[in-house]
């Protein structure tokens, strides 16, 4: 990727869930010599007990999770750290308040994909606390990003490689 401004890159890996966001952004943070940020591992206990419940997170519940992803992407950045980050980021609210707390320099890879794809994927996870029954809450909620600044959409229907692929050529053209 070319570098076209001395800010360090902050990217969101962003999507509903069994939309591969741990392992696109994983391949991407070490692609591009990131450091990587599994942002589930954020989110406080309840939130966790919550959706281990089948229980849909309210925003109420998201923004201390939110907050903490904005203060580990402010964090990177203050240092002169690049950062990618996986977070659901599924309304353009909470991408606004990311926004705010990376001080504007934040990017977002919006992993867009089928509800069957994305079924059929969460179906296959092992030991993930978030069921299979909450996907259809979060296509509900999902504001798609489209046309908000700095955001690429890739599609999911790829290969790990091919996905990460596609997604370094869309933020290299928007760069």
């Amino acid at each position: 990727m070319t570098k076209t401004s001395t800010t360090p890159l902050a990217v969101i890996i962003m999507g509903v869930s069994g939309s591969g966001k741990s392992s696109i952004g994983e391949r991407m943070a070490t692609r591009l010599g990131l450091h990587f940020v599994e942002g589930d591992a954020l989110h406080p206990a309840a939130n966790v007990e919550k959706m281990s419940k089948g229980i849909p997170l309210t925003d109420e519940d998201r923004w201390p999770w939110l907050d903490l992803i904005g203060q580990q992407i402010a964090e990177s950045l203050a240092k002169g750290e690049a950062i990618a980050v996986s977070c659901s980021a599924l309304k353009r609210i909470y991408r606004e308040r990311l926004r705010a707390a990376a001080g504007g320099h934040l990017y977002f890879v919006y992993l867009d994909g089928s509800k069957e794809l994305l079924t059929e994927r969460m179906g296959e996870r092992k030991g993930h606390f978030m069921p299979a029954s909450l996907l259809e809450s979060q296509l509900q909620t999902l504001e798609i990003p489209t046309g908000e600044p700095g955001v690429v959409t890739v599609g999911i229907d790829d290969t790990v490689d091919g996905i990460v692929e596609a997604a370094l050529k869309a933020l290299d053209a928007i760069r």
